[in-house]
């Protein structure tokens, strides 16, 4: 079958002509010193017509794991397209990427603030441009986030139960499991789903943190993705999975059952059966002592690495049903 010439799309007011390539300015607001702030959006726009598939990360500005993949993405090539359209947004909170925090500078969570509002927030409004001017152009779209907080995430990607198409995509992606989750209301996820526009969000590492296991199944999944949605240049090397993609049902976080110093004992991803020691507590002065047992048997795809905890800290994420 024939390829069909690509028609010009326009995002911004400008206009992107069938093989070319185009870095755009998603601005908004300047910082305190007048300095303007311009997130540079990448757009792959090839001679033939596809798919159009959107790429973002840094959402939460200190899930720098996420930046890492999309800019593997781009700085090697792999978004290049040989049929349709990709747009690559490395960073889009870029404020708390500055800053290395989570939020917005006036305090809220751009993931919690979706659609957005044209007169709102300023994380309102970044969510409102971001609906308004990109999502509509786009077939798919592929959010890269990590664990908070020293929570440490077992590459997986979140998808809603009962998604036949986008269970399909997350098994050709083959991050290492598939966590059935909720979209949350005023989420980027839940909008776009509103929008029609079905996501692969995917969770890996810990913020402000690298981590190259991390990004290499971010990238080797989306090359996947690419090459099924026939988009994937032919010079790219498609990995095979080696492993079945676990598809965890339910979930349940254990968690502290005192305040001290803690040190896990298994490794994120690891299975554990009933009863099993996963981690201890102590104080400093080695007057207590708490074991952290496995209440069940399951996936551990979630570890907090950090040394000290509170009573009631979060501390595993392990699975209560596989499929």
């Amino acid at each position: 079958m024939a390829k069909k010439k690509a028609s010009p799309i326009h995002i911004f007011g400008e206009e992107i002509l069938p093989g070319t390539s185009r870095e755009l300015n998603f601005s908004f607001a300047k910082l305190h010193t007048n300095t303007p702030i311009d997130v540079p959006i990448i757009v792959e726009h090839s001679l033939y017509e596809g798919p159009v598939v959107l790429f973002t990360a840094g959402i939460h500005g200190d899930e720098v794991n996420g930046v890492e993949i999309v800019r593997q993405l781009v700085s090697k090539g792999i978004n290049k397209p040989k049929i349709g359209t990709t747009i690559s947004i490395p960073i889009v909170n870029v404020f708390g990427f500055l800053q290395k925090v989570r939020d917005f500078p006036d305090g809220r969570d751009l993931n919690r603030s979706f659609p957005g509002s044209k007169k709102g927030s300023l994380a309102a409004q970044v969510a409102y441009k971001l609906m308004n001017e990109i999502v509509p152009h786009v077939d798919y779209c592929f959010d890269f986030h990590t664990g908070g907080s020293s929570r440490f995430n077992a590459p997986h990607i979140r998808i809603e139960r009962n998604d036949k198409h986008l269970a399909s995509m997350a098994k050709v992606f083959n991050a290492p499991f598939i966590l059935y989750s909720k979209n949350l209301q005023k989420s980027f996820r839940n909008a776009c789903k509103k929008q029609g526009v079905p996501m692969l969000l995917f969770e890996g590492g810990k913020s402000n943190s690298i981590d190259s296991i991390v990004s290499n199944t971010g990238v080797n999944g989306s090359k996947r993705v690419l090459h099924h949605l026939g988009m994937l240049q032919n010079k790219f090397k498609v990995s095979s999975p080696t492993k079945p993609t676990i598809t965890i049902d339910s979930s349940k976080w254990i968690r502290a059952q005192a305040s001290g110093m803690f040190k896990s004992s298994i490794k994120v991803g690891q299975f554990v059966k009933r009863g099993e020691v996963m981690g201890h507590i102590t104080d400093p002065f080695g007057k207590i002592h708490f074991w952290i047992k496995a209440s069940n048997e399951g996936y551990v795809f979630n570890v907090n690495e950090a040394p000290l905890v509170y009573q009631g800290d979060a501390l595993f994420h392990i699975s209560t049903n596989v499929l």
